[in-house]
């Protein structure tokens, strides 16, 4: 039995080091990423929609073109008159990569602004995926109304899955962040949060207290990354551990927990064991951290 699911958020312009000087464009963001694997792993009897704004310019048009020749649906997208994209630029130093953005008016932080919209669109589908940078482009408003939208989602009986993936840079301060995840959390009912932001950001001590904290403020469904140390979940009271997967060199980690996301819902709502699910999760992420760049054709994924 398909479906469908739609992600929201923001997909940018990424440029990266090409060679002598140049650079090459790519399109990527971290609930986009997600999506494009969904897209990848799930069987095509679910559509894979994207929610976002972009602007009216080519580079617009040109990132619109590549979601829909990914068999990513693009009819739910606005288009805002004078607007562009995000853009930010990967940096490379002795194999270390550091980022800088410029998104700061990007069309996608008008993602929520007609809620009339937002609301025509959840409706049509059957889980709905964001993040906390989702969240954290946002002005307050905004983030109010897809929230009030999710949590309607939630109410009427359909899915809500949520990575809180925490970045302090998009938000006015540390507290504000903490309050809004957890207020992102609750309008969920999975979260799939990263072990390392939690420990950092709200204090956890061990995967079992993240977990804890989540199934606290009302998340049925919890499956925690950790890294190398794995993935743990504890889905309708089915608790458990799938080992995270070594298949060689890690060459660019851009992206492991959007693509373990993506491999983790995908055999899930194929009707997978939790284990199932979480094993292809990891074993999605391990093949995408050995290649560079955040996508990677899909040939090369795990069947």
């Amino acid at each position: 039995m398909g479906g469908k699911l739609l992600s929201i958020g923001e997909c940018m312009v990424e440029l990266s080091q090409a060679g002598e000087g140049l650079l090459r464009k790519g399109f990527a963001g971290d609930t986009f990423n997600t999506a494009w694997y969904v897209r990848a792993c799930l069987s095509k009897d679910w559509s894979v929609d994207y929610l976002t704004a972009v602007g009216d310019d080519p580079m617009s048009s040109d990132m619109l073109g590549m979601m829909e020749k990914a068999g990513i649906g693009t009819s739910l997208i606005r288009r805002i008159p004078g607007k562009t994209p995000g853009l930010y630029l990967i940096t490379l130093k002795d194999g270390e990569r550091t980022f800088s953005y410029w998104r700061d008016s990007a069309a996608a932080r008008k993602l929520a602004d007609d809620a009339e919209h937002l609301r025509s669109a959840i409706e049509t589908a059957d889980i709905i995926y964001f993040s906390g940078i989702t969240l954290g482009i946002l002005a307050p408003e905004a983030v109010e109304t897809l929230l009030s939208e999710l949590r309607r989602a939630k109410a009427a009986g359909k899915t809500v899955a949520f990575d809180p993936n925490l970045r302090p840079r998009l938000w006015v301060s540390r507290d504000i962040m903490l309050k809004t995840i957890e207020d992102g959390a609750r309008a969920a009912t999975i979260v799939l949060p990263s072990f390392d932001d939690e420990a950092t950001y709200f204090g956890d001590a061990t995967v079992a207290d993240t977990i804890a904290r989540y199934h606290g403020l009302g998340v049925t469904d919890v499956v925690v990354k950790n890294g190398a140390e794995g993935a743990t979940f504890s889905l309708s009271g089915v608790t458990g551990h799938a080992p995270a997967v070594t298949t060689g060199k890690v060459v660019d980690t851009t992206s492991a927990g959007d693509s373990f996301n993506a491999g983790f819902l995908s055999k899930y709502l194929s009707g997978a064991t939790p284990h199932e699910a979480a094993a292809y999760g990891a074993a999605v992420a391990a093949t995408v951290i050995g290649h560079h760049g955040a996508l990677i054709s899909p040939e090369l994924l795990p069947g």
